[in-house]
């Protein structure tokens, strides 16, 4: 059996000669939570697309279960899709949007009420079975999208931003339930995003995406903490970006000032973006740490306050529990294992 559902092999696309897809490969595992993440027009909609049936690929081939489904029409394949207009039917009530599919089927009335009310239950919708859509709130239209497109059991579910149109209350909301849902159904969720907090909360894999290429696969735990390049430090979360020389592997000079860092596999006196994390870096009295600077601004931001530092012309982004004051004189400590390097595009 094969290990991965879904692969993308050199698929490439584009439209008007503006390329969209540039080579791209990804590989995805059964029942995994992959997200695609990136900024608007990266192409991370069409790879979505291009695996429901929706486009086609100028190159390149799509497998489901180690066979090509390249030239299947959407309806033929194993997928469904969850839009961010959720496209529900205004003419019929939840029951009868959700069993759409399952009537088409010719399945018979015991079974579409059975499957209905579990799906149903699922989404905590039970109740709501002989309610009209306009009547149902944006976060209810919503899990009556999610549980029309779950009823039929796909083995893989794509989600094209399905959050976006929610207040930030009901999305975060929904981020546990949609992540509750997968596990609890076992089925492949292929999700796009374009907010970073979304992805990190929800994604067994991120799939981080830039100007039509992946720029980096793997955990959101390891492409926060180990960012492949400057794009993907920057997208994900925030980050302080130094340009730095690495002198030699585990030795490396930033601010003017040398630190040891966990780093190797560099050219002697190699040029390189050094990443550290606002939150990773203390702030200390003025001859406590090792970059000397001065306080240029304070802000409160309910878990944390966002504090400015300028040594030497660069400012700092910290993130800290502990307040400071505009002007005042400080130093900054940052722990060998908590800088990041990362060679320069």
């Amino acid at each position: 059996m094969a290990e991965h559902v879904i692969e993308l092999i050199n698929i490439c696309k584009s439209f008007n000669k503006f390329i969209v897809l540039d080579d791209i490969n990804l590989a995805v595992k059964k029942n995994e939570f992959l997200t695609l993440l990136g900024p608007s027009g990266c192409g991370k909609t069409t790879m979505l697309r291009i695996v429901a049936g929706f486009e086609a690929p100028i190159s390149g081939n799509i497998m489901f279960n180690d066979k090509s489904i390249l030239n299947l029409p959407p309806y033929k394949r194993n997928i469904n899709t969850v839009f961010q207009k959720y496209a529900l039917f205004t003419n019929m009530n939840v029951f009868e949007n959700v069993a759409f599919a399952l009537v088409i089927k010719k399945i018979s009335r015991s079974i579409i009420k059975e499957k209905v009310s579990y799906i149903l239950k699922l989404v905590n919708l039970s109740g709501f079975e002989d309610r009209s859509i306009e009547s149902l709130s944006g976060g209810q239209q919503q899990r009556v999208a999610i549980a029309r497109a779950l009823v039929n059991r796909p083995s893989v579910l794509l989600l094209d931003e399905p959050l976006g149109a929610l207040d930030l209350k009901l999305r975060k909301s929904m981020q546990i339930e949609l992540k509750n849902m997968q596990r609890t159904l076992g089925i492949t969720f292929i999700y796009v995003t374009h907010d970073q907090e979304e992805a990190l909360t929800m994604s067994d894999t991120i799939v981080v995406m830039n100007n039509a290429r992946i720029q980096q696969i793997g955990s959101a735990e390891y492409i926060y903490n180990e960012p492949k390049n400057r794009f993907v430090a920057d997208f994900i979360g925030e980050s302080n970006i130094i340009l730095g020389v690495m002198k030699e592997d585990f030795i490396v000079e930033f601010c003017g000032e040398v630190f040891n860092c966990v780093d190797k596999g560099f050219a002697k006196d190699e040029e390189v973006d050094v990443v550290i994390r606002p939150e990773d870096i203390d702030i200390l009295k003025e001859n406590g740490g090792k970059l000397p600077g001065r306080v240029k601004n304070v802000m409160f931001k309910g878990v944390h306050y966002e504090i400015l530092v300028d040594t030497n012309g660069f400012l700092w982004k910290i993130h800290s529990t502990d307040s400071a004051n505009k002007g005042d004189r400080v130093s900054l400590s940052i722990d060998h294992d908590l800088i990041h390097v990362m060679r320069r595009a």
